[in-house]
């Protein structure tokens, strides 16, 4: 099956398909950022069905007796940012209560134990760690985070998960919930990434969430929970690559520039430079939701004239000072290849695919779930 490339800033360079089944093999697709020279990728992943049909069931979340309180800062934490074991990646989020007729169909255990671990583009982790950089340690974002109420006691009910918050169109009562941070949807741990569009969405449905749509993104992103003005940017309306983490450059990994020519090569000479969620204080938007520009760019859902519901990628991650400009202006760097303004409604259609069967990843793709509102 043939898959449009979408450009600016980047260039799918693999394709694949996969057709439903216990198992099943399709490589994963990866993306060059522009100017970059593109392959095939011919490393197989491999894929297990575990559909996540049916209707939603009431999440088991841990109770949260300080719900709505100020953030802390917590002892200090010396265990590495980077989780080294699946178990440990697991750890970072919470699956909701299944009945036994859906673990027989759904498979959770097989699906999570399956999609999730460490060393290979072919899981979902946070990045190879052995050539990653982070220059925030746990302790310092959660110093910044201290008496910030992520989460009141009001949102908490309302979305019945923890480090969600509701949004509304102006003038009507809230209808969806997002989380405040990209996944695990936690404070000070680095987001996820390696991640496709139809595994992130089965993710977020065994949380008793789904993927955010596009609308839903963009209102979290401009939109004010008082019924002000829009603004352009999450933190406001004129670009400022210092509010969020955007201003680091891609490195050269072992004397070698980051290489997107094929899943292994990419994730050999790729590093995944991001921070730990909340990591930039002032990169919030005024519903409370961190990193909607910058860390990593983000999975999505939307849906076409034609009613199909497609895979949408937006945001922006680390290294977009590389591709920045403002809105109607020139690349902020000269020669830049692919410069695009990340304002909240920035509608790029990059690697548009049907939800169900989207698999493109990449080192610097994440997502977060939303909820509806009954």
């Amino acid at each position: 099956m043939s898959r449009r490339a979408l450009l600016a800033p980047f260039v799918i360079v693999a394709a694949c398909s996969l057709r439903n089944g216990a198992r099943n093999e399709a490589p994963p697709t990866v993306a060059t950022r522009a100017g970059e020279p593109s392959g095939t990728s011919t490393s197989a992943r491999e894929h297990t069905d575990a559909s996540l049909e049916g209707g939603a069931v009431a999440s088991t979340i841990p109770s949260d007796a300080d719900a709505g309180a100020p953030a802390q800062a917590a002892p200090a934490d010396t265990s590495p940012l980077h989780k080294s074991t699946r178990e440990d990646l697991l750890g970072l989020f919470t699956t909701k209560a299944l009945t036994d007729e859906e673990k027989a169909r759904i498979l959770p255990e097989r699906f999570l134990n399956g999609v999730f671990g460490v060393g290979t583009p072919a899981k979902i982790h946070q990045g190879n760690q052995a050539i990653a950089l982070h220059e925030i340690s746990r302790a310092a974002c959660l110093k910044g985070l201290e008496g910030v109420t992520l989460q009141s006691a009001d949102q908490r009910k309302a979305c019945g998960h923890e480090n969600m918050v509701p949004v509304h169109l102006r003038g009507k009562d809230p209808y969806f919930c997002i989380d405040v941070f990209e996944f695990p949807n936690k404070p000070c741990e680095l987001p996820f990434v390696w991640t496709s569009p139809s595994y992130a969405k089965k993710v977020c449905e065994l949380q008793g969430k789904r993927l955010c749509s596009q609308i839903e993104w963009q209102l979290a992103c401009h939109a004010d929970p008082n019924d002000g003005p829009d603004t352009r940017y999450a933190y406001g309306d004129t670009l400022d690559l210092d509010v969020c983490h955007t201003k680091r450059r891609h490195r050269q990994v072992a004397e070698k520039p980051c290489t997107s020519t094929d899943a292994q090569t990419t994730y050999r000479t790729c590093s995944t430079d991001t921070e730990p969620s909340g990591s930039f204080p002032k990169c919030r938007s005024r519903y409370g939701v961190y990193d909607l520009h910058g860390n990593v760019a983000e999975i999505m859902m939307r849906r076409d004239a034609d009613g199909s519901v497609k895979s949408q990628l937006k945001g922006s991650a680390w290294f977009y000072d590389e591709v920045a400009r403002e809105v109607g202006g020139p690349p902020l760097h000269e020669n830049a290849q692919g410069a695009y303004p990340d304002h909240c409604n920035f509608d790029p259609r990059w690697h548009v695919e049907n939800i169900e069967n989207a698999w493109h990843v990449n080192y610097h793709l994440g997502f977060r779930c939303c909820k509806s509102i009954p």
